[in-house]
């Protein structure tokens, strides 16, 4: 399989440790997360960079920090590569109103409505545990990760109002939310998840994701808008909320009361190997990937935010991280930015 040459490097590479086995390491981890090989030369670039991780994840870990790095799909990246699977794209604009619909401007102004103050706020909620919360899904090599954090939305939305878990579908927003079909986004090369909720609302629904599912990230491109499914009517986006930015208590609040999406700056090469705990990282502002928060507690002292995320159950704590929560992240705008653009759908 490989030439002399790239053998001895690698026996090289392998024999400064004595008895661990890089290679050996390596290569379980090629066949443990199906690496497409293309040739020697392929092998030892992303060899090269699986090594760097490698490094990386023991130094990390053994600073004894509030979260742990490990091995994933990503490890064989380097911090360009990594960023093509970011696809949040920050317009830094306003957005009108629905024109078919009512739509809530502030998140104070629809608490207000509800009744709700920051006493009705729980010291822990998890939607996930609740059953509000579908498995955790797997863009793939297509920035579409505003359309999982959308249907995340809806899904726990939906579950709220019926009672009923359903799947929505991200092919559907990929193809179909843009500007040809009445759209705002860019499908796999970006978006964001107040324009897809606008979307859905002007569209009467989502499809479930059986009836249109998910392939972009496997053809690692938009596909054309297909007319076949029938939106689910019940699913019909009404209006959103803005949650008011910079404040916990107000996210804490959103939270309690559904799934909420948010933007995140998520290009650290420690957020790429989150393995476990708090993450607690420096992590800054610079928005560019959108999840989903579905709960937020405390864990060994440190107060957090659970996120699901769409990069797999591979990445992560099974498809989840846990970021640091309050204050002192980023001058009150949250850790990875997560208080600057939370919003969740009304139903």
């Amino acid at each position: 399989m490989f030439t002399n040459i790239l053998v001895s490097v690698l026996f090289c590479a392998t024999a400064v440790v004595g008895s661990e086995r890089f290679l050996d390491r390596f290569e379980n981890w090629v066949n443990k997360f199906h690496i497409k090989i293309l040739n020697d030369q392929h092998y030892l670039a992303i060899y090269n960079k699986w090594l760097s991780n490698d490094k990386y994840i023991e130094e990390i870990n053994n600073k004894n920090l509030t979260f742990t790095l490990g091995h994933n799909q990503f490890s064989g990246m380097d911090s360009a590569e990594f960023r093509e699977y970011i696809g949040f794209i920050n317009f830094n604009q306003q957005y009108e109103n629905f024109e078919e619909s009512e739509s809530i401007e502030s998140s104070e102004q629809f608490n207000n409505l509800r009744g709700l103050t920051l006493a009705d706020v729980p010291s822990s909620v998890n939607w996930v545990t609740k059953g509000a919360v579908t498995g955790v899904k797997d863009q793939g090599q297509c920035g579409s990760c505003w359309s999982f954090s959308t249907t995340g939305a809806l899904e726990g939305a939906y579950y709220n109002k019926y009672g009923n878990l359903l799947s929505f579908s991200e092919q559907q927003l990929v193809d179909c939310d843009n500007f040809k079909n009445g759209g705002r986004d860019l499908g796999c090369n970006g978006g964001q998840m107040d324009n897809a909720f606008k979307w859905i609302n002007k569209n009467g629904g989502l499809c479930s994701e059986s009836a249109y599912p998910y392939v972009s990230g496997e053809t690692t491109e938009t596909g054309t808008c297909a007319k076949t499914c029938s939106v689910i009517s019940t699913s019909q986006v009404k209006s959103y909320v803005d949650v008011d930015p910079s404040s916990d208590e107000q996210m804490m609040l959103a939270i309690a009361q559904q799934p909420v999406s948010v933007a995140i700056e998520a290009d650290q090469r420690s957020f790429q190997l989150y393995k476990s705990g708090v993450f607690t990282d420096d992590c800054g502002t610079k928005l560019d990937h959108g999840v989903l928060v579905v709960g937020y507690g405390t864990m060994d002292g440190e107060d957090y935010y659970l996120i699901k995320n769409s990069w797999g159950t591979t990445w992560g704590d099974e498809g989840y991280i846990y970021i640091g929560r309050g204050s002192k992240y980023n001058n009150g705008d949250g850790q990875c930015g997560v208080l600057l653009e939370p919003s969740y759908p009304v139903l």
